[in-house]
């Protein structure tokens, strides 16, 4: 499938689409009941459902390369979204699921910390 649809393949050429592999990250519990449909009625045959800002944010937490911390900087500018509740949403919907829970706390604290640095500015 990835052949068919990777850049400059056919569905390329015939839809100026294209597939790309990515990998699976941990979602919160519950994040399918906080998805919202984005273009609905649009395709025919295709619904494409978006992340609530609080479970992108957490979704890369684990991660937390550069490119993550920018996107959640970003959301919390654009959003804007309440710390408390991106805290809450950690403690009930993802720690438990956590390999190093304790290694993610401390990178959600840097997050909250850096935001509310922004915010104070």
């Amino acid at each position: 499938m990835l052949e068919l649809g990777m850049q400059g393949g056919p569905l390329y050429k015939k839809y100026k689409i294209y597939l790309d592999h990515v990998s699976v990250t941990r979602g919160p519990e519950n994040y399918e009941d906080r998805l919202t449909e984005i273009f609905p009625n649009t395709f025919k045959h295709l619904r494409l459902l978006a992340l609530d800002p609080y479970d992108l944010a957490l979704s890369k937490l684990e991660r937390n390369i550069q490119r993550d911390r920018d996107d959640v900087k970003h959301l919390a500018k654009t959003v804007p979204f309440d710390l408390e509740v991106l805290k809450e949403r950690y403690q009930k919907d993802l720690r438990w699921q956590l390999r190093n829970p304790e290694h993610e706390d401390l990178t959600l604290r840097l997050w909250i910390d850096a935001i509310a640095e922004e915010r104070s500015q």
